[in-house]
This record gives C-alpha cells, structure tokens and sequence, in this order.
C-alpha cells in the first residue's frame, strides 16, 4: 500500500511541475533567459531545472545558441496583441517546426505525456519549440486570449504568462509595475509644477 502512494506522490508531483500552466511559464523563463547577448549555458540549464526538468540537462554553446533561435520564435506569441494573433502565429509554429501529436514515458522513466517533437532524443531546442508552443497553444484554446504578453515597460523586455485570476497584468513583476507607477508619477508632478510656475 505504502508503495502504491509513493507512486501516486511521484506523479502529482510530476505532473505539477509539468503542467500546461509551468510549461507556459517555463516557456517564458527560458524566452528570458536566452534573450541575453551571450546566455552561458550553465545559467540555461538551471533555469532548465528550476523548472522541473531533471538530470540530463548539460547543454553546449550549440545547443543555446539553436535554444535562441527558437525562443525568437517563441517571442512572437508573446507579443501577440490578440488571440487571432496568437493563434496564427502558434498555428505556423506548430506547422513547421513540431512532429506529430505522440504520447511517451521515456522508457518508463516518466507519467505517459504528449509530447510534439520528433523523438525523445531530438535536440534541445526542438524539444523546447515544440513543448512550448503546445503549452502556449492549450492556453489559448482554454481562455481564448494570448497566453501571455511582453512586459509594458520601456525598460524591459521580460515575456511573461498573463494567465490567471484578475484583471489582465501588463507587467512581468510587481517590481516593474511599480517603477512605471513611480515614473508616472513623478511626471505628473513635474507637469504640475512646471504649470504652476508660469
């Protein structure tokens, strides 16, 4: 019995962290990450882990550098003003760069899941196109909006998921929302000021 709800854990537990939801937010963080000029791929696989993916995540230059060119692409759903928008670019996505819809369990090493890309070996940023824009994809199928958006700060290029309880976000993180509300502000201020002094 102890081992049937060990078993039962291990796979709540790894379907949380492999939900539509984190694989969306995942998307976002590699997205990110790979915007940097040089991304060391060290850092890329921590953000690998950080969000569940287990051992096997050594990546070389290469593989970041083909990561990049994928999360360029990504990048267009994220910027997507509609779902229209979203979705076709989701729809050329899925198009050109995934394989057919199939099930695995990497050889019993893991719950049976959908996956997109071509095998379970294929390259790291195939794997990432294709396991994103299936992510991104189902979110906007479940609420008919983009799944996420690029962040409103002029000094920020953050994408971020927007799913979620409450009114829309247009800012990846409390920290730039609150510059912009400061920024915002303090022009206010100085209009007044200025106006006051004619």
């Amino acid at each position: 019995m102890r081992y049937i709800a060990q078993v039962s854990s291990n796979i709540d537990d790894w379907s949380t962290r492999h939900s539509v939801l984190a694989m969306a937010r995942r998307a976002a963080a590699l997205v990110n990450a790979l915007d940097a000029d040089r991304p060391d791929p060290g850092e890329i696989a921590d953000v690998l882990r950080a969000h569940g993916e287990a051992g096997g995540t050594e990546l070389t230059t290469r593989d970041v550098d083909a990561m990049r060119a994928a999360a360029a692409l990504l990048r267009g759903v994220f910027a997507a003003e509609t779902a229209d928008s979203a979705a076709g670019h989701l729809n050329r996505l899925l198009a050109e760069h995934t394989g057919p819809l199939r099930l695995t369990s990497h050889g019993g090493g893991s719950p049976w899941h959908p996956h997109l890309d071509h095998d379970d070996d294929a390259p790291w940023d195939e794997w990432f196109l294709a396991s994103s824009s299936m992510a991104l994809t189902v979110l906007v199928w479940e609420h008919q909006r983009p799944p996420g958006r690029i962040c409103s700060s002029p000094s920020c290029r953050n994408a971020f998921i927007s799913q979620g309880s409450g009114p829309e976000r247009r800012y990846c993180s409390r920290r730039c929302a609150t510059r912009e509300r400061v920024s915002a502000h303090r022009r206010s201020r100085s209009v007044e000021q200025s106006g006051g002094t004619r």
